[in-house]
């Protein structure tokens, strides 16, 4: 299993994007990101850390691998 970085929200945010997930609504500290084609949502707290269990499951929703999300940092 690939290690994961350690990434803020924002960081995060900028590498779905690269990945085709648009910014569709902020709810308070929440970003919640679309895609055309996809049923999926994916919602990402502005933190400073993401937790490694949170940001794997972000990564498996958003249907990519780790090393796929590593290479768009």
């Amino acid at each position: 299993m690939p290690k994961l970085p350690i990434v803020s929200g924002k960081e995060a945010i900028t590498a779905f994007t690269k990945l085709g997930w648009q910014i569709s609504r902020q709810r308070c500290s929440h970003v919640i990101l679309t895609k055309d084609g996809s049923i999926n949502t994916l919602s990402v707290p502005l933190h400073q850390t993401l937790g490694p269990g949170l940001l794997r499951d972000l990564i498996r929703v958003a249907d990519i691998t780790v090393d796929e999300f590593t290479q768009v940092l």
